[in-house]
């Protein structure tokens, strides 16, 4: 009897063995991988070969962008319970890393997913034709103007609001802005002892690309937008130059601006979806009565009553550069991922007026490795990799872009000392984030940059004897007016040239209403942003986005 119960506890004692390797005990594993901007941690919770949670422990990606872009690949790797899943869109480098983190700790638990690589992917699925769907407004557009648009929308009475982005995260470039410039009458400004006005905006902003009526709406617009934003808990309260404002002096406003209009769109119940890329407009009689979209495999119509475009740009589109500004597609650019100006050729196609494509912003310095805008004031240069200036620090354009590129290996260093960098936020900030490179010496700065010690500080002594009017300046008719400390600490950056929007675009009036080429408006379609032939840019698509909401509403309404 005793051999029989013996026998019994082995079977029992096997049996909890199997039960324990097949099923596991829940186990958490740190694993780190390279993202963006460095590494990123994560805790992976395991039971057996299942994924049971991803945590972030750290990271040095952009925290708005890890933000956003996170939860939706750690629900995509908890789902198919594999790292064998789509990259998030607009944050491939974040998504790579965290697929990689959990391959590598899942074949430690037994399990192998192969490698991952920059490009894997989920499986591809089968063409689809979904059903239709039938809403008042549809956005195209996920960024500022689009959801400044679907919030006015709400506000003036559309019931059904949806908005369609093909990005799966939501904010455009606007995210990543530190200044909100062009706005008037706001609380900061006059703490600053500023009384704007109307009048003053519209004498300072006529432009020839823009109607007299635009200019007028836009001015009315930015009067009354502060209010509008910090009714939504958006509260931009640094001023500096007249009419630039950030969230707080050392924080940026995007980032600031951003959340806000998502936590507005998300308590008005706006019908977000994320992933779904607007592919051409469905059309009766010339009028625009709804748009096809795409959602990974499946194709479907949505139905609506009114249809606004806030697409952004075509910066990072090299064909549409080379088309309509021949030499530019040589330049980088500045802006995200999704500008590609996917509604072009669908405005052309349906004969609707596109003016001065050929009009781009250039902004002068870019990080080469991570594409932030970056530089700031006077006192600063540009050297190439031997050490020596190219230019007058004070050009700009295309012009200053192809010079750049022009260097050997096309490598610029923006160097600048310890004055420049406590008199500009935006380089304290990048020195903290670790983009910028700190020396204690110039000789040191130049080992890290691998340029000659001595044509460095030969190039540097001979700007500060052009400031002193010892000699003259070889590349400006007028020199900066500071000197470089003659004791570091100096700082330095791989800086190049990018276009940061593009001007033209699709005619949009006053009411935000798209014409067709012979002037006339195009019943049902409304566009805002940098989809839009405009001289304005971030808070202009913001002003806009609210004027084509409230259109769109009435348009609504009164069918």
């Amino acid at each position: 009897m005793k051999k029989v119960k013996s026998l019994l506890s082995y079977v029992v004692l096997g049996m909890v063995f199997i039960a324990f390797n097949c099923f596991g005990a829940v186990k958490t594993t740190t694993g780190s991988a390279g993202g963006f901007g460095g590494p990123v941690t994560l805790e992976v919770v395991t039971e057996g070969e299942k994924i049971k949670d991803l945590k972030v422990v750290s990271h040095k990606e952009t925290s708005h962008l890890m933000d956003r872009a996170f939860p939706v690949i750690r629900e995509r790797i908890l789902e198919a319970q594999s790292p064998v899943v789509d990259s998030v869109s607009g944050a491939s480098f974040t998504s790579f890393a965290v697929k990689k983190v959990v391959a590598d700790v899942m074949k430690k638990e037994g399990k192998d997913f192969g490698r991952i690589t920059f490009k894997t992917k989920a499986p591809e699925q089968p063409a689809m034709i979904g059903e239709s769907v039938n809403t008042d407004i549809v956005i195209i557009g996920g960024g500022p103007a689009g959801l400044a648009a679907a919030i006015s929308a709400k506000e003036a009475g559309a019931k059904d609001v949806m908005i369609v982005e093909k990005l799966d995260i939501l904010s455009g470039n606007g995210k990543f802005d530190m200044n909100f410039f062009d706005m008037i009458n706001s609380k900061a400004q006059k703490a600053n002892g500023i009384n704007d006005s109307i009048e003053a905006f519209i004498k300072d902003k006529s432009n020839p690309r823009d109607t007299a009526e635009r200019t007028r709406v836009q001015a009315e617009g930015a009067y009354v937008l502060d209010d509008w934003l910090r009714g939504m808990g958006i509260n931009l309260n640094y001023n500096y130059g007249l009419r630039n404002h950030m969230a707080e002096a050392d924080a940026y406003a995007g980032a600031h601006i951003q959340d806000g209009l998502e936590r507005k769109v998300k308590e008005l119940d706006v019908d977000v979806r994320t992933g779904t890329k607007g592919l051409d407009f469905i059309m009766k009689d010339g009028k625009v009565t709804g748009v096809k979209v795409q959602k990974k495999n499946v194709t479907y119509d949505i139905n609506a009553k009114a249809v606004i475009v806030a697409t952004g740009g075509f910066s990072a589109n090299k064909a549409l550069l080379a088309k309509y500004a021949p030499g530019s597609e040589r330049v980088e650019t500045s802006n995200q991922m999704g500008a590609t100006g996917d509604f072009v050729p669908v405005f052309e196609k349906n004969k609707m007026k596109m003016e001065n494509m050929e009009v781009l912003s250039v902004f002068k310095m870019i990080i080469s490795k991570t594409r932030d805008l970056t530089g700031a004031g006077d006192g600063f240069i540009l050297v190439n990799k031997n050490g020596e200036r190219f230019i007058d620090e004070t050009q700009s354009g295309l012009p200053m872009a192809y010079t750049i590129l022009d260097q050997p290996e096309s490598k610029v260093f923006y160097i600048y000392d310890q004055n420049l960098y406590e008199s500009a936020y935006r380089l304290k900030k990048h020195v903290g984030q670790g983009l910028h490179v700190k020396a204690d010496t110039l000789e040191e700065l130049a080992d890290k940059f691998e340029i000659p010690k001595d044509k460095l500080i030969a190039t540097v002594e001979t700007f500060n004897k052009g400031v002193r009017g010892e000699e003259k300046d070889p590349f400006r008719k007028e020199p900066f007016t500071r000197e470089f400390k003659k004791q570091g600490p100096y700082y330095g950056v791989q800086v190049e040239s990018a276009i940061h929007m593009t001007k033209g675009g699709v005619a949009a009036n006053e009411k935000a209403e798209v014409l067709y080429e012979d002037g006339k408006v195009v019943e049902g379609l409304y566009a805002a942003g940098e989809v839009t032939n405009t001289s304005a840019a971030y808070s202009g698509a913001v002003v806009f986005g609210r004027v084509a909401g409230k259109s769109a509403a009435e348009f609504v309404k009164n069918r």
